[in-house]
């Protein structure tokens, strides 16, 4: 088996570009359409992880949780905090289990947090 790309839903195309690209600093990779005025596929991604965006509905529902691991999380926290994006302020939490977590809900309903766990 190979990695897992999770398809998350989203609703509003400029709202997911903002979101994932210009505050969480992940790329477009490549989009699809149909035709025009069809619903949008596109794959982003930041380092090792992928993610598929999708505004057709029967892809998957708003609503995921995502735990991605990242090597530093205070790092990634200084960046985003430093965008000062209006929509989200996200902190670094110290859990009971080990890990250090940041989580953000994207404009759709989609938790992703971003984790120092160590891979088991």
């Amino acid at each position: 088996m190979r990695a897992v790309i999770p398809i998350l839903r989203i609703f509003d195309e400029a709202k997911a570009r903002e979101f994932y690209v210009g505050f969480l600093g992940f790329r477009v990779d490549w989009e699809h359409r149909f035709e025009p005025g069809l619903p949008l596929y596109l794959q982003v991604s930041r380092d090792g992880c992928v993610l598929h965006l999708s505004e057709h509905h029967g892809d998957c529902c708003p609503g995921a949780a995502l735990r991605i691991e990242v090597d530093d999380i205070d790092v990634y926290h200084t960046e985003l905090a430093g965008k000062q994006y209006g929509y989200a302020r996200p902190h670094v939490d110290d859990t009971p289990w080990g890990s250090r977590d940041m989580s953000v809900k994207d404009p759709f309903g989609n938790r992703l947090t971003f984790t120092s766990a160590i891979s088991a």
